[in-house]
C-alpha cells in the first residue's frame, strides 16, 4: 500500500469533503480529505491504481488536485 498527501483546491464544504472520499472510494482508495487543511490522503495499491488516476478522478468531480 502506498499513502499519499495532497492539495485539493475547490473544497468549501463538507459535501465537498464526501465527494472527494466518494472519489476515492470509487476506485478501490482510501482516504480523507480535510476541508480546513485543504489536503486529502489516499492509501491504494500501486499494483492495481495510480495517482494519476485518482487525480483524475477527484478532478472529473471539480476540484483542481495539487501535489
Amino acid at each position: 500500500m502506498k499513502t499519499i498527501e495532497f492539495n485539493v483546491e475547490g473544497m468549501t464544504c463538507g459535501h465537498c469533503v464526501r465527494t472527494v472520499k466518494g472519489a476515492l472510494a470509487a476506485l478501490g482508495a482510501e482516504g480523507s480529505a480535510d476541508l480546513n487543511t485543504g489536503k486529502a490522503i489516499a492509501s491504494f495499491d500501486e499494483s492495481q491504481l495510480s495517482f494519476a488516476q485518482i487525480a483524475a478522478a477527484i478532478e472529473e468531480e471539480g476540484y483542481q488536485v495539487r501535489t
